[in-house]
């Protein structure tokens, strides 16, 4: 550009000096404004999430209820976003196997990862060489749902009361024994809160997951467990088991007349929880996007019915509540592995 016997010269235009200021400014903004939007366009574009199908990892069996409550939230996000999920189940050393697979992945948003109170919990505590960091190496999204712990007992055992149960174990040490998912499992880990608490001696008897525990149990193989309400509450109703408690902070929605430990002087807590998580330095749209989504399907009454069919309570938030959830837990369990010099060899 260039002022030269009274024209104005850009790019081989030429105008009176007397018009430059008009046209001038006119092709200024017109150059401005393209450049704009190519300028605000590109990102806006790349920002978009997601465009193509997302990965969710449930690393326990398909068809449990940590698939179905993933697969339920899931629809409804999908359908809001216009992407599919596509849930992809790895299994094996109690979630390591597929938590791990996660840890590694692209933090793109396209990997993602259902994580529970055993892969962000009891596994620090128990696992000497847990091939995942549950901090450093994940992001938190949102906590989806939590159900807690039923305190059971077989019907032979003469107490129909915590207080009672705890009597009659103390008067009799070392005769009572209790079951669990395994070794180093998480209902096992919430006994040892409620021995800790009570000062009980009872065996612990371990078997290999959930459906031979409950056998168990009904057989009086054991004698009391824990164990969450869709798998446990049906035999509670049909008096093959005794409920003496739930081990949450608060009343659970769907049994608000059966008293927590924590009311009866034992503040134990355990259970599981289904949350969203993804790879460390998840960009921070993506982040928001499945955040806000999860949120606002976790409202809808369709949602909250059918998650209490599977005998878990909605719950939602921010990723701060869901990260701060996790520190609370990794450092409840690893304390009481300490105290209580528990080995899981």
């Amino acid at each position: 550009m260039q002022v030269s016997d009274g024209k104005l010269t850009f790019k081989g235009v030429h105008m009176d000096e007397s018009m430059k200021d008009f046209k001038w400014l006119r092709v200024v903004c017109l150059v401005s404004s393209l450049l704009g939007l190519a300028g605000w366009g590109a990102p806006a574009l790349a920002q978009k999430y997601p465009d193509r199908p997302v990965r969710v990892v449930n690393t326990f069996p398909a068809g449990g209820s940590g698939d179905a409550v993933l697969r339920l939230v899931l629809e409804k996000v999908g359908v809001a976003l216009g992407q599919t999920f596509v849930v992809d189940t790895r299994t094996g050393a109690a979630g390591a196997i597929g938590t791990s697979n996660i840890a590694t992945s692209p933090a793109d948003g396209y990997s993602l990862l259902l994580g529970t109170a055993s892969t962000f919990g009891t596994n620090s505590a128990t696992q000497k060489n847990l091939p995942y960091d549950p901090v450093k190496d994940f992001t938190p999204i949102v906590m989806i749902a939590t159900t807690p712990y039923l305190l059971l007992t077989h019907p032979s055992v003469p107490a129909n009361t915590l207080a009672e149960y705890l009597a009659y174990a103390r008067a009799n040490p070392g005769k009572l024994n209790y079951g669990s998912f395994g070794l180093g499992s998480s209902n096992h880990l919430t006994y040892e809160l409620l021995r800790q608490s009570s000062s009980i001696d009872a065996v612990h008897v371990p078997y290999k997951g959930g459906a031979p525990l409950i056998t168990a149990l009904m057989a009086g193989e054991v004698q009391s467990s824990l164990d969450v309400y869709a798998t446990a509450y049906q035999h509670v109703r049909s008096g093959r088991f005794k409920l003496l408690g739930v081990a949450s902070a608060k009343r659970f929605l769907l049994i608000p007349d059966v008293p927590t430990l924590r009311e009866q002087g034992h503040p134990v807590e355990g259970g599981t929880f289904f949350a969203l998580l993804g790879p460390a330095h998840l960009p921070a749209n993506v982040v928001e996007t499945l955040n806000r989504e999860i949120n606002r399907a976790l409202l809808l009454p369709d949602v909250r019915e059918r998650l209490a069919a599977l005998g878990a309570e909605a719950v939602g938030g921010t990723p701060d509540l869901l990260a701060a959830a996790i520190a609370q837990e990794l450092q409840k369990w690893a304390q009481l592995v300490k105290v209580r010099n528990l080995k899981f060899d």
